[in-house]
């Protein structure tokens, strides 16, 4: 009972996120049987060996193989230098692309300078029409 309750103990505070104590048993049978079947074959098994050894279908093997890898800190320093991180250069699906910004901002620029023709009521008529100001475009009744 005592190498159980140490194993149960290792099991809930070894990872950064916890996995449950029967799916650490069912890794450390997995590490088991691998380390076997590479004893044996003398090469790495194939996810269908250790499936048949462990009695378990290939997408169970693989299951545990994405439960058992650890977690990457975006902190992780990269390179040989080791001035970058990881986060550098995880992609910000939400931030405009560099490119999208410029096109964005000679767009508007070019909006502006055909605004500038404009008498300013007939600017602010146009500004306020299609939302050039607050991003917010009105209505005819509303810009009246």
């Amino acid at each position: 009972w005592i190498r159980q309750a140490i194993t149960r103990a290792i099991a809930d505070q070894a990872r950064t996120i916890r996995i449950p104590v029967h799916m650490v048993d069912t890794l450390n049978q997995l590490a088991r049987v691998s380390r076997a079947l590479l004893e044996q074959l003398g090469r790495e098994p194939t996810e269908e060996e250790l499936a048949y050894g462990m009695g378990i279908t290939v997408d169970k093997v693989q299951e545990l193989k994405k439960i058992s890898q650890q977690p990457v800190s975006l902190e992780s320093p990269i390179g040989e230098e080791e001035d970058s991180h990881l986060g550098d250069f995880v992609e910000d699906k939400q931030a405009i692309a560099p490119l999208e910004a410029a096109s964005e901002a000679m767009f508007r620029n070019e909006v502006e300078d055909i605004l500038a023709t404009l008498r300013p009521r007939e600017r602010r008529v146009v500004q306020l029409r299609f939302g050039l100001v607050d991003d917010e475009p009105r209505t005819l009744e509303e810009v009246g």
